[in-house]
C-alpha cells in the first residue's frame, strides 16, 4: 500500500505528562506544542498531502478557565513565531472548526498565517481548533439548508463542511493509549485505518510517527469490497 494522503492525529496525553514530572498541566502543553512542529516537518519530508491535528475539541472548553486561555495564546504564539517553519517546508496551514467562536486575536492569527502560507502547494496542515466531528456534520446540513438545497446527498453536503477539499481519512493516530476516537473527523472516518499507541504525545517521536505509516503501508484496504 501507499504512503497515506490524509493523516489525522489526537495529539493527546500532555496533562498527564505534566503531572507525571509534577508540573502543572500548561507544561505539557507547552512540550506537546514542540512535538507538533517536529511531525509538521516529518509528514511534509514522506510526502503526506494532509495532516489533520486535533488541538481544541469542542468539548476542552469544559477545562478550567486558566488552562483554555493559555492554549489560546500558545496557539497564537504558535502561528505568530512560526511561519518560517511552514514557509521553509512549503506547507500551507489551514485552521478549521467553529472558528468564529475564538477570541478575536486568536481568530486574527489564524487569518494572518493562512494568507501567508497560501501560495504554499506541499502538505496542507489543519489545526482543528474548537472542532467537533458531529457539530461540523449539522453545521453542514444547516448552511445547505440555508443555501435553499432541496435535497442532501453526499457530494452535496461536503461542499458544506468547514474544508469542503479535505479528503477522506486514511489513517487516525492517538497517542497516551486510549482506545477511541473522541468525535474527530467523523464525516472522514468511515474507513480510516486506526493507529494507536501509549506514549504520550511530549513523548511522542518522528520514529514512532513513521513506525505508524510504515503499519499503515503493511494493511489491505477493502472498503467493504473483497480482494
Amino acid at each position: 500500500m501507499n504512503i497515506p494522503v490524509h493523516v489525522g492525529i489526537i495529539m493527546d496525553g500532555n496533562g498527564r505528562w505534566a503531572r507525571k514530572r509534577g508540573l502543572p498541566r500548561v507544561e505539557g502543553h507547552r512540550e506537546g506544542a514542540k512535538v507538533t512542529e517536529e511531525i509538521v516537518i516529518a509528514a511534509s519530508k514522506l510526502g503526506i498531502k494532509y495532516l489533520s491535528l486535533y488541538a481544541f475539541s469542542t468539548e476542552n472548553w469544559k477545562r478550567p478557565k486558566e488552562e483554555v486561555n493559555f492554549l489560546f495564546h500558545l496557539m497564537y504564539e504558535y502561528v505568530k513565531n512560526k511561519l518560517s517553519l511552514f514557509l521553509d517546508n512549503n506547507v500551507r496551514f489551514r485552521a478549521m472548526g467553529r472558528l468564529w467562536e475564538l477570541p478575536d486575536y486568536l481568530q486574527e492569527g489564524f487569518k494572518e498565517i493562512e494568507e501567508k502560507t497560501l501560495h504554499c502547494d506541499g502538505m496542507v496542515a489543519v489545526f482543528a481548533v474548537n472542532y467537533g466531528g458531529r457539530q461540523e456534520i449539522l453545521d453542514a446540513v444547516n448552511r445547505a439548508i440555508k443555501a435553499g438545497e432541496k435535497e442532501i446527498t453526499e457530494e452535496i453536503l461536503r461542499k458544506y463542511l468547514y474544508i469542503p477539499e479535505l479528503p477522506n481519512l486514511d489513517l487516525l493516530i492517538r497517542t497516551s493509549g486510549e482506545l477511541r476516537i473522541s468525535n474527530f473527523l467523523i464525516w472522514h472516518s468511515a474507513y480510516t485505518e486506526l493507529w494507536f499507541t501509549k506514549t504520550l504525545w511530549p513523548d511522542f517521536t518522528e520514529e514512532e510517527f513513521k513506525k505508524a505509516i510504515e503499519d499503515f503501508k503493511k494493511r489491505e484496504r477493502r472498503f467493504g469490497g473483497i480482494k
